[in-house]
């Protein structure tokens, strides 16, 4: 039963509904549909979380260091030996960015991460560079995780190779299908093949350090040839910085948890927390260990096989069982960090969308309580990518951790200014923000200055990357970011414009309802749908025309004759169309009869429209009726109204 409450002027109706989405493909393909009621069931733990937004992050071990072999590559293999120094720094960086993105989790359990904590702390300009950096980023995870998962399947399948694009874009249409089921399923689904590719990473690593330390390591067995991918050049220290820069892609993924706080289940900044720095140290050991190795095993940078490959056929002895495990492995998880992003830029783009800065329909749940739409956005744009790219890594990679470092530092920045505002806090004061509570913290100042500390790192290394990777393509990247900052402010600006103009504030009386109409009924041909919308006009009003515009002088006799039986005496107005044009002339007289309208006058246009039997029908018809409606949509003070008259098996018009 209906539940009424009433006021002394409105009576509000409330009704539960007892429809229940039917089952249908979308069932089978995307799971039966979640009540919003079920949102608190789909958290994940740590395990899945580690699962879910940490594959991102891992999975950059495998091209990492081959990024800073390509680019040391350029002054010989006698460069390789600063590969592991180099390792050492990214780590040292990865130390200080974990510890800040940690103080993050715990300070906005709603989730966001950079974007909320610019937008709460440093204004809305930068909280827009903010969403447009992690964007970027989220959008690059996808293409380069994919584009080096179908590397290592190239290089274990050769024959592939011109096959690479297309391989990537299925792949991503693979993940894309898992995700709309749902971030706990979803989650599940890739959780073992993540602890899949940690047992075999151990093992690997494991396996090559007991072979190290015995003296049977050896090196790499017909090793691909050096390709050179840049310009000659002595080691340097411009040399160590672009090796350094592409190096920092390893750190890549570390923003997702704080992102993405929300998906765990309570205690949800611990559970986040701790999983942050589970996934940190694994990637810390992960990346150093291969780096390495790399180098002691010789291993050669290559197009046609990875140093992932390289390391693994050299540490199980050629390229047997273990050798194809350990290369799945990575394949999977480096498809799999596409769910990183698949996970957070929905999210991302449903906190800017409900602050108004891209289209609303991307803060739509759909039938699964994730973002539907933000998740095909990702895959339909990261497809475009790999492409144009042909999912060339190295071709990706320049475009690739500005954006990161960019978030980085804005991220930083922001919580340094947020632990400022803190210190000037009384003991006992607390102070709501939009996306957290500031109370008094006595270890303010030193969590201020890790942040500075943090934030004038990553501000260093994004210059750094900017610099020396300007030529290879960052230029799009510094392009793009304020192209899509802009983009922001206008929309923003249009949802702003459109509140103000929808606004009841000092608005005034309610409209009047003692207006009358005056009803056009256009008629291209007199039948049942036609009288079916004849008799809809009578009820608004007596002052009905009928309008046809003459396009054949047979039709009109025909109309004339059929109107005269069938109209009611409805008066029937001829308007010849020497040119043979249909809407042009029918806007024409409705400008006319606007133009003379009275101020309690409206002009209402009922537009007659049969609905065939079978959608697919409406392309044998001309669709009159729609055109009409969207030509008349675009002018005020008329108000459209289609009359549908749905058409059974056996009826016809007459």
């Amino acid at each position: 039963m209906p539940i009424i409450e009433e006021n002394t002027k409105t009576t509000v109706l409330h009704r539960p509904t007892t429809f229940k989405p039917p089952r249908t493909w979308r069932t089978w393909l995307f799971g039966n549909p979640l009540s919003t009621a079920d949102a608190p069931h789909q958290t994940i733990n740590k395990k899945v979380g580690l699962a879910v937004f940490a594959s991102d992050a891992l999975s950059s071990t495998a091209y990492a260091t081959q990024e800073i072999l390509v680019i040391l590559a350029a002054a010989g293999t006698a460069a390789f030996g600063y590969a592991f120094p180099i390792a050492l720094a990214i780590v040292g960086l990865l130390v200080i960015v974990t510890l800040s993105y940690e103080q993050t989790i715990h300070a906005y359990p709603g989730g966001g991460g950079a974007y909320i904590v610019s937008r709460d702390n440093l204004g809305e300009l930068p909280a827009q560079i903010a969403g447009a950096a992690l964007l970027t980023d989220y959008i690059l995870t996808v293409a380069v995780s994919v584009s080096s998962g179908v590397a290592q399947i190239v290089s274990a399948f050769p024959g592939l190779l011109s096959y690479r694009a297309y391989l990537a874009v299925a792949l991503v249409a693979f993940v894309m299908l898992i995700n709309l089921r749902g971030i706990k399923e979803s989650g599940s689904a890739f959780a073992i093949p993540s602890y899949f590719f940690l047992t075999m990473m151990v093992l690997t690593v494991g396996t090559a350090l007991v072979r190290y330390l015995g003296g049977t390591l050896g090196m790499v067995v017909n090793p691909p040839p050096l390709e050179m991918l840049h310009e000659t050049q002595a080691i340097g220290l411009f040399l160590i910085l672009h090796a350094f820069s592409s190096g920092t892609t390893a750190l890549t993924g570390v923003e997702a948890i704080s992102n993405g706080t929300t998906s765990f289940r309570e205690p949800r900044s611990r559970n986040a927390g701790i999983t942050l720095l589970w996934m940190s140290a694994i990637l810390g050991t992960l990346f150093l260990a291969i780096t390495f190795f790399s180098g002691k095993i010789g291993a050669i940078p290559s197009e046609t096989e990875t140093v992932i490959s390289q390391f693994a056929r050299t540490v199980h002895g050629g390229q047997g069982v273990l050798y194809l495990l350990t290369i799945a492995a990575t394949t999977i998880i480096l498809i799999m960090a596409t769910n990183t992003s698949f996970a957070g830029a929905p999210s991302l783009s449903a906190l800017l969308a409900i602050d108004g800065f891209v289209p609303r329909q991307l803060a739509f749940r759909g039938s699964r309580l994730v973002y539907s739409n933000g998740i095909v956005a990702l895959a339909f744009i990261a497809s475009v990518l790999i492409l144009v790219f042909n999912a060339s890594v190295t071709g990706l990679i320049p475009l690739y951790a500005i954006g990161v470092f960019l978030s980085f530092t804005l991220s930083q920045a922001g919580m340094a200014r947020r632990w400022y505002k803190i210190g000037r806090l009384q003991p006992d004061q607390e102070v709501r923000e939009r996306g957290s509570l500031l109370h008094f913290d006595r270890r303010w100042a030193m969590k201020m200055v890790i942040n500075s500390f943090g934030a004038l790192c990553t501000a260093i290394v994004m210059l750094v990357f900017c610099i020396t990777k300007f030529r290879d393509g960052a230029w799009l990247v510094l392009i793009l970011i304020p192209i899509l900052v802009v983009m922001f402010a206008r929309i923003h600006h249009h949802y702003q414009d459109l509140a103000q103009r929808l606004s009841l504030e000092r608005y005034g009386a309610a409209p009047r309802t003692d207006r009358r109409h005056r009803v056009i009924l256009p008629v291209s041909s007199v039948h049942r749908g036609t009288l079916n919308a004849l008799s809809y006009a009578r009820t608004l009003s007596n002052d009905i025309t009928a309008v046809h515009v003459s396009i054949d002088p047979d039709a009109v006799d025909k109309v004339k004759r059929k109107w005269e039986i069938w109209g009611g005496g409805v008066r029937l107005q001829i308007i010849d169309s020497p040119y043979r044009l249909l809407i042009e002339p029918m806007m024409d007289y409705i400008a006319t009869i606007a133009a003379q309208r009275q101020p309690n006058e409206i002009i209402t246009v009922v537009v007659p429209q049969f609905v065939p039997r079978h959608g697919w029908q409406n392309l044998l018809h001309t669709q009159t009726a729609w055109f009409l409606r969207q030509a008349f949509l675009s002018q005020p003070g008329i108000v459209i109204t289609d009359v549908p008259y749905q058409l059974d098996r056996d009826e016809t018009t007459l």
